[in-house]
C-alpha cells in the first residue's frame, strides 16, 4: 500500500506528457470555411468571392479551434480513464477474480442433459 502512495506522488510531482491526437481542427475548418465562403459569395460576384472566403476562413478557424480543444480534452479523459483501468499501466481485469467450478453456472443448472438428445429421438423435433 506505502509503494502505491510513493508512485502515485511521485508520478503527481512530474508534469503529464501528452501523446499527440493528431487533429488538425483549426486547419481544416479554415479551408472548408474559405471554400464554403468563396462558393456562397461568388453569388455576389467576385468581391462577394473574396469576402466570403475571408469570412469563412475566420469561421472555420474558430469553429477548428474549438474541435481541436474537444478532441485533446476527449484525448486527456482517455487516458485517465486508460491508466485507471490498467490498460496502459498495471494488470487489465481483477485479479482475485474467483471463477465458479465447472457445469455450476446458472445456465449448467437450468440446461437439460445432452445424452439423449431431444428426448431420446434423433433428429429435429417435429
Amino acid at each position: 500500500m506505502a509503494r502505491k502512495k510513493e508512485k502515485k506522488l511521485a508520478d503527481e510531482s512530474q508534469p503529464k506528457v501528452l501523446k499527440p491526437n493528431h487533429t488538425h481542427g483549426a486547419e481544416v475548418g479554415a479551408v472548408a470555411g474559405e471554400v464554403a465562403g468563396g462558393l456562397v459569395g461568388s453569388l455576389a460576384g467576385p468581391p462577394g468571392a473574396v469576402a466570403g472566403m475571408v469570412i469563412g476562413a475566420i469561421a472555420g478557424t474558430l469553429v477548428g479551434g474549438v474541435m481541436d480543444d474537444e478532441a485533446k480534452r476527449a484525448h486527456i479523459h482517455d487516458e485517465d480513464l486508460d491508466e485507471e483501468i490498467g490498460v496502459t499501466s498495471g494488470e487489465i481485469g481483477a485479479p482475485n477474480l474467483r471463477h465458479p467450478a465447472e457445469g455450476t453456472s446458472a445456465i449448467a443448472a437450468g440446461a437439460p442433459a445432452i445424452e439423449g438428445g431431444a428426448g431420446g429421438r434423433a433428429g429435429p423435433r417435429r
